[in-house]
Order: structure tokens, then sequence, then C-alpha cells
């Protein structure tokens, strides 16, 4: 899941301009013209896709990749270390599902530093966003992400999603999406989250090539499959949907 990144870092510093949140939270050597070329690359991406943030969301997207970009120096959260490369692989590809989430209550299994459940909770306030990871260092910087970008409707469980039960105090209701971007496959994804699900849910499974192998594994066959288009990814994207 690479795609080639551009790091165009400058030569020398550039006149102070005011702060932003960006600014403050993106570490100091990614310098104005780095931040202002993030904030380039988002919107041109988002248009492309046909997407509509608001300015305050794409701000929250860009001070996510600073805090992914900053914890990375020390918790190697994800392999991608380009914040401009993380706008392709994590933010727009988050995002290319967004037009297919209408839902009320999603849960992301394997949510790892919070893909792609951070940016829908950003993009979609309304939505009640759970994500849930077993190891504590990446659920960590998920309740530092909700925490520093104010996301009322994000929940973090540290925990296996097997050992998981509704109702209970972190899942009081059933979900009616269940996503993963990098979790398992299909087979066993539907096997370890099919009690949380809604008897109306759906699964969203992010994949790469059509996983065709998968299907023939596990005996299950989509009702749906949508192919993802993300702005700067010369690579195939699908969306499986299960009922």
């Amino acid at each position: 899941m690479s795609a080639p990144g551009v790091n165009n870092s400058p030569k020398s510093t550039p006149k102070p301009s005011p702060k932003t949140s960006a600014d403050n939270s993106m570490p100091a050597n990614l310098k104005q013209d780095a931040l202002l070329e993030l904030r380039t690359k988002l919107e041109a991406g988002l248009q492309e896709m046909g997407l509509q943030i608001s300015a305050e969301q794409q701000q929250k997207l860009l001070d996510y990749v600073a805090l992914i970009y900053k914890w990375n120096q020390v918790h190697n959260l994800t392999a991608v270390r380009e914040p401009l490369e993380m706008v392709t692989l994590h933010i727009l590809d988050s995002l290319s599902v967004l037009p297919y989430i209408d839902c009320k209550r999603l849960l992301d299994v394997g949510a790892g530093a919070g893909l792609p459940s951070i940016p829908l909770a950003i993009c979609l306030p309304e939505l009640q966003v759970t994500a849930i990871d077993a190891v504590q260092k990446k659920v960590s910087f998920m309740r530092q992400a909700k925490a520093q970008l104010g996301l009322t409707n994000f929940n973090v469980i540290h925990g296996r999603i097997e050992d998981q039960q509704v109702p209970s105090k972190d899942m009081p209701e059933m979900f009616d999406v269940i996503t993963s971007r990098a979790f398992s496959e299909i087979g066993l994804f539907v096997k370890l989250t099919k009690h949380l699900l809604a008897d109306d849910g759906r699964w969203l499974a992010m994949k790469g090539t059509i996983p065709q192998h998968e299907f023939e594994k596990s005996g299950l066959q989509p009702v749906e499959i949508k192919v993802l288009k993300v702005a700067g990814l010369d690579a195939e994207r699908h969306l499986i949907v299960l009922k």
C-alpha cells in the first residue's frame, strides 16, 4: 500500500506567518511552505474526489496528519513516514468510502492509528464512531487524537474484537456498519464481528484488488463491490459490501 511521495523540504527558513492550529501541532522541522503544500494537496484531492469538506474539517484532518507524524517519530504507528504521503495514503484513502457511509453507528475494527475511523468522525460529526485495536500504543494515540481534535463522536476501545459484547459500557448498541481497512481476511473479519452487527447492518471491507480468493475460502459473496477512487493514488481500491 505505498505510493510515491514528494518531500519538498525547504532549503531556507521562510518568514514567519500567523499561527494556525496546524502550526502549533506540527513538529518544528515542518516549515510553513511544507504546511501550505499539505493543505494544497488535501484541497486538490478532495476536489478531485468530489468531496465537500468544510474548511474547519480540513484543518482537523491536517492536524491529524501532524499528530501521526509527531507520534511516528517515536512510536512507529504507521509505515508511511512522509506527511505528503499521509495525505494520500491515510486521509484521502480513508475518505474514499465517505459517500457510502449512511448510518448512525459505525465500528472500525483493527483501527490502528484511527484509519478510516478518525477521518470519518471528523467529516461526519453526527456519526457515532467506535474504533477498537488490541495494541496499546495505537489506542493511546487514538485517545490523544480524540482529545486534541475535540472528537466528541469518537470512542476508542483497547481489546480484542471477539471479546466485546453488546450491550456494554463501550458498546451499548449494535452497529449499523462494521468496517475494516487492514484487519484480516474477509471470512475472519465477518466471523469475529457478526455478534456486534445490527440485523439490517452491513460490513464494509476496504481492500486493494478484488480478493476473489477470500470469497472462495470463506464461502461468502459480497452484495456489492464498489470501485474506490483515491486522488493521487495509482493503485486499485475496492469496497466490499456484505450483509
